[in-house]
């Protein structure tokens, strides 16, 4: 299948690399479930590994809803992109309702892009010119240059807390409230490399492929965690050159209703579609 768009970053192994699907690139909580009142953050000694706890303690927590935002700016323009839905992070599987921005005139043309999240590969429903309605896209993660950490138009939310994994650096910055809870904020940077060794198996591959596609390894971020260590917030800048022009990206994912159903279903394989998306 060959899948075009208009951005991937361009990294260290892959000089200047060729398009791929990210859909930035194309277009330039409530309260932890249960009775027992939540525990108030506690400031480490050492904040680190309580941020490098924290995909760790989302896979205790099992499931939560999902909402997020990737804001795009390059050359003066700024577009964002905003997403609904779950995730399972035992599974590491999960769907979000991705829906882009308008026109300059305040219209929308575009159909809201279902994307299911799995090891190793996204599907997309309404994903592209030419793509039959009743077909999907399915791309492999391993493969993009950026691991899928930009290129679906919604951070992953496992590879989101995987990623904190590589804590470069990191201090705690204080306790905020968040959706009316109390968690605790961490600012720091991030090593994609560092993080793609740490990684589970199941998010190891996309991590050790944006390792190769992105220029810098450092991801500066903000982190929020609650009292039981479960991230409930995570705010990651990324930056790539796209045909000459920096873009900066900023992913946002909120974390929330922890223990809800999560259902993923994959399509069939006959329902995948195996010709070229244009845009």
């Amino acid at each position: 299948m060959t899948v075009q768009g208009y951005g991937r970053p361009q990294g260290r192994g892959s000089g200047a690399i060729a398009a791929t699907v990210v859909l930035v690139g194309s277009l330039v909580g409530s309260a932890a479930s249960g009775c027992a009142a939540p525990r108030d953050p506690k400031p480490a000694a050492d904040p680190a590994p309580a941020v490098r706890g924290a995909a760790d303690a989302l896979a205790r927590a099992g499931t939560a809803k999902a909402s997020t935002a990737m804001e795009m700016a390059s050359g003066g323009t700024r577009v964002t992109i905003r997403g609904e839905g779950g995730y399972d992070f035992r599974r590491r599987t999960g769907h979000l309702q991705v829906v882009l921005p308008g026109d300059p005139a305040g219209t929308s043309g575009h159909r809201p892009i279902t994307e299911l999240l799995t090891p190793g590969a996204l599907y997309m429903k309404n994903r592209g010119a030419g793509v039959p309605a009743d077909k999907w896209v399915r791309v492999d993660t391993t493969a993009l240059d950026d691991g899928n950490l930009v290129t679906g138009g919604a951070t992953d939310p496992a590879a989101a807390a995987e990623l904190l994994r590589g804590v470069r650096e990191v201090a705690y910055v204080g306790e905020v409230e968040l959706a009316g809870e109390k968690v605790g904020h961490y600012r720091g940077v991030a090593d994609i490399a560092h993080a793609a060794r740490a990684a589970s198996p199941q998010l190891r591959g996309a991590l050790a492929a944006a390792a190769k596609g992105f220029s810098d390894d450092a991801v500066p971020f903000d982190a929020y965690l609650d009292g039981e260590g479960r991230l409930r917030k995570v705010r990651h800048q990324f930056s790539f050159s796209n045909q000459g022009r920096t873009v900066a990206v900023a992913s946002t994912t909120l974390l929330y209703g922890f223990g809800v159903p999560v259902r993923v279903v994959l399509p069939d394989r006959r329902d995948l579609y195996d010709g070229k998306v244009e845009g």
